[in-house]
């Protein structure tokens, strides 16, 4: 029977023993297969990065076994050679050409790619997607291809072994996925506490400063380390253009590979240590980064 409501209308009938967004067992069980599948390829991926860091604890000889020795004693031999115990070469010069030649870089291109991604997701430019194409063909030539272009010019302007060089390079080399990354993260920011800002007076470097930037904090984040992890790990032009002066850790730890054989501890533990400064980095800005890599993904 059809009951009625008050404005005569008949009310829907109510299903009896039907649940509303059920979590049935087998939807439980398929979630648990695939977090147990999560944790599975996660431990995979991790486990390289670990069997480094316990080989950079063991001796040459022991690190040399095959199959490798798990239960070996650990030592910090291969920490102290690292670090010049024995007459070896110091890892600092490289380890601050490295942190200079990234921080300023990363520097560099966030002060260049805000206000090109402002122009090109807030207050759009005409033919920005033409202009965002131009952005990404340049990341489509081969890095070697280039090599000697650059060579040649840092010969004649006499920047090789030059720290300022790689700067230049890695600014570069990390503005287009800047601008492309920050394209995108600027374009979720509200429009109208731009255009309120503007209305009380703001100008354009202090709505960037004052108002884009904390709002797109997180993309800020994500697109600065990414820069700094790009320009920390390079390794092609920092061998070719560099010597001496300014030679970065990673052509450092190339150092390890001799005609004598690979000193595999010793390379394990140099690896870990210039490993350090983007992990820090990256548990540093963890939640925006996380926030940042995800922003706009959910619409």
């Amino acid at each position: 029977m059809t009951t009625l409501t008050t404005a005569g209308a008949p009310a829907p009938a109510r299903s009896k023993g039907v649940r509303h967004a059920p979590h049935t067992r087998k939807a439980r069980r398929k979630a648990a297969w695939i977090g147990l599948l999560a944790w599975i390829v996660g431990i995979v991926f991790c486990v390289p990065a670990l069997w480094m860091l316990l080989t950079s604890f063991h001796s040459e000889p022991d690190a040399a076994t095959n199959p490798p020795s798990i239960a070996a004693p650990l030592t910090l031999s291969g920490y102290k050679v690292f670090f010049g115990a024995g007459g070896g070469a110091s890892p600092w010069p490289p380890l601050i050409n490295s942190a200079l030649s990234s921080v300023l870089s990363t520097a560099l291109v966030l002060a260049l790619a805000l206000p090109a991604a402002y122009a090109l997701s807030i207050k759009r430019v005409r033919k920005w997607t033409d202009v965002m194409f131009f952005f990404l063909s340049t990341k489509m030539l081969p890095v070697v291809a280039g090599l000697l272009p650059v060579y040649l010019f840092a010969k004649n302007t006499g920047l090789l072994d030059n720290v300022w060089l790689l700067v230049i390079l890695y600014t570069s080399m990390n503005l287009p996925i800047a601008v492309w990354m920050m394209q995108s993260f600027l374009a979720d920011v509200p429009v109208s506490i731009i255009e309120a800002a503007q209305v009380d007076g703001a100008r354009l470097p202090t709505v960037l400063l004052r108002v884009v930037a904390p709002v797109a904090a997180p993309g800020i984040a994500a697109t600065s380390l990414i820069c700094f992890i790009f320009s920390w790990n390079e390794l092609l032009f920092a061998r070719v253009l560099t010597g001496v002066r300014a030679e970065t850790a990673p052509v450092f730890l190339t150092g390890f590979v001799t005609s004598q054989g690979l000193f595999l501890a010793q390379l394990c533990a140099a690896s870990v240590v210039v490993s350090l400064p983007v992990l820090a980095a990256g548990f540093a800005a963890q939640d925006k980064l996380v926030q940042g890599l995800s922003l706009g993904a959910v619409k």
